[in-house]
C-alpha cells in the first residue's frame, strides 16, 4: 500500500488540515457519552502538535439517519483540550470568512477545530452516495476551493469513515500533499491480519441485528477460504436455522420478516448448501419465561417463544471453536446483552476470546459497547473503531479513502 505516514513527512511549522473521525455517541441532552474515537485520534494529533505543526481540525458529528446526533463540535473541542493539555479553540464555521481568518492566526503547536462538516450540503449530499462525485467534481466543491489553498499538508486519520466518498475524505488529496495518521495504519494493519493470510484456523463470529453486514463479509471469507468456521448468533443464527429447515416458530419468523431479514433466506440457503460444514448453528436458545431466563433445545422447536440469546450448550460449543482458533473476529452481540438475563451468550464469547491464545479483533458499535459492559478491552488483541468501513474492507471492497490516499498529490 503506497500511502505516506505523517512520520514520513515534514510537519514542523506546516499548516496542516487534519481530518480525524471523532463522531461520538451522545445522550438525550446532547452530551458525549463515549470518548473512544476521540481517544483513538490523540496519537496523531499529539504528534502534530509536539512537532510544532499548526493544525486545523475538520470533522463530522451525527448523520442523516439520526438528526438528534447532529450537534456542533464545541464539546469535542473541550474534550480534546483536556486530553491534550492544549487549548484547542472551537469556531462554529467550516470554510466561511470567520473560519479562514481563524486558520490564518494559528500558531506553531496550536490547533483549532472547525464546525461540523455535516452542516455542509455538499458533505450531506454525498453521504451514503446520494450524489456521486467524480474526482474532477470533488475539486470544484466549495469546501475544497475555500480551504485547500490555505494549507501545506492534508492528514487523514478517519479510517472509520473510509467508506465515505465525501469532499472532506477524498477531495483534498488531489490538491494537497497528503499523509495518513497512525490510527489509519493501525486499523488497516489489524484488519488486514484477519483478511490477508491469517494464521489458521480462523473463526468468525457474527451476531447482532445487521444481517446484511454479516452476509457482505460471509460470501468473501467463505469463497476465498479465509474462514474455517463461522459461528452464528443473533438474528443471523435464526435466519440460518430457518434456511436449514428448522421451524423456530411463527413469532420468530414474523419478527425476521418485520425486520426485512427474510429477504436473505435464499442467500442463506445457498451458503449452507455450499459451505454448510463451516457455518455453525446454535444448539439451543434462551427466552423470557415469566421474567426468568429459560433455555430450549433447537430440537424442541417449534414453540412460540421469542429468542433473546444463545443457550449454554451453544456457548460451550462456541467456546471450544474459539479456544482452538489462531485468528478470531467478532462482530455483533450474541443476544440482548442490555438485559442481564440475556447477556450470557455475549459474555461467554468475550470470556472465550480472553482465554484464547489467538489474535482477536472485535468491531461494530454494539459489540464494542457490549465489551465495555461485560469484559474489558485488554482481553482482545484489537478493538476496531470502524463500523461500515470495517464491513466493506472485510468484504473485499476498495474503500474510497484508501483509493484517494494512494492516488494523492
Amino acid at each position: 500500500m503506497n500511502i505516506k505516514s505523517i512520520s514520513q513527512v515534514d510537519v514542523k511549522n506546516k499548516l496542516v488540515l487534519f481530518r480525524p473521525d471523532i463522531n461520538s455517541p451522545i445522550n438525550k441532552e446532547g452530551k458525549i457519552i463515549n470518548f473512544n474515537r476521540i481517544n483513538q485520534t490523540l496519537e496523531t494529533l499529539n504528534y502534530l502538535l509536539n512537532n510544532r505543526a499548526r493544525v486545523a481540525i475538520i470533522a463530522h458529528q451525527g448523520d442523516v439517519l439520526d438528526y438528534q446526533n447532529l450537534i456542533p463540535l464545541e464539546e469535542h473541542a473541550k474534550i480534546l483540550s483536556e486530553l491534550t493539555g492544549k487549548n484547542i479553540a472551537y469556531i462554529d464555521d467550516v470554510c466561511g470568512d470567520a473560519a479562514i481568518e481563524k486558520i490564518k492566526k494559528i500558531k506553531n503547536g496550536e490547533a483549532i477545530i472547525l464546525g461540523n462538516l455535516r452542516y455542509l450540503a455538499e458533505e450531506m449530499s454525498s453521504f451514503e452516495n446520494y450524489v456521486q462525485l467524480n474526482p474532477e467534481d470533488m475539486k470544484k466543491v466549495y469546501l475544497i476551493r475555500r480551504l485547500a489553498p490555505l494549507f501545506d499538508l492534508y492528514v487523514n486519520d478517519a479510517f472509520a469513515a473510509a467508506h465515505r466518498n465525501s469532499p472532506s475524505m477524498t477531495g483534498f488529496q488531489q490538491i494537497l500533499p497528503s499523509a495518513a495518521g497512525f490510527l489509519f495504519f493501525k486499523e488497516y494493519t489489524m484488519l488486514s491480519k484477519v483478511l490477508s493470510n491469517p494464521e489458521k484456523p480462523v473463526t468468525f463470529i457474527f451476531g447482532g441485528a445487521k444481517v446484511s453486514d454479516s452476509f457482505s463479509i460471509m460470501e468473501k471469507i467463505l469463497t476465498d477460504n479465509i474462514a474455517d468456521n463461522i459461528l452464528t448468533c443473533g438474528l443471523l443464527a435464526q435466519l440460518m436455522h430457518f434456511a436449514f429447515g428448522t421451524n423456530l416458530g411463527e413469532k420468530n419468523k414474523n419478527f425476521l420478516e418485520k425486520k426485512n431479514i427474510l429477504i436473505y433466506l435464499d442467500k442463506a440457503k445457498e451458503l449452507l448448501q455450499k459451505y454448510g460444514d463451516r457455518i455453525i448453528l446454535p444448539l439451543d436458545f434462551a427466552y423470557n419465561n415469566n421474567e426468568k431466563r429459560t433455555e430450549i433445545l433447537v430440537s424442541d422447536f417449534p414453540k412460540e417463544v421469542e429468542i433473546l440469546d444463545i443457550g449454554e450448550k451453544t456457548i460451550e460449543l462456541y467456546r471450544q471453536y474459539i479456544l482452538n482458533s489462531k485468528t478470531i473476529f467478532y462482530n455483533g452481540p450474541s443476544g440482548v446483552y442490555e438485559d442481564s438475563r440475556f447477556e450470557n451468550g455475549t459474555k461467554g464469547i468475550f470470556d472465550a476470546i480472553a482465554d484464547s491464545n489467538g489474535f482477536s479483533v472485535i468491531g461494530g458499535g454494539d459489540t464494542v459497547t457490549a465489551l465495555k459492559k461485560l469484559s474489558n478491552e485488554s482481553s482482545v488483541s484489537y478493538v476496531s473503531t470502524a463500523g461500515g468501513a470495517m464491513i466493506q474492507f472485510l468484504s473485499g471492497k476498495t474503500l474510497p479513502l484508501i483509493k484517494a490516499m494512494i492516488n494523492s498529490k
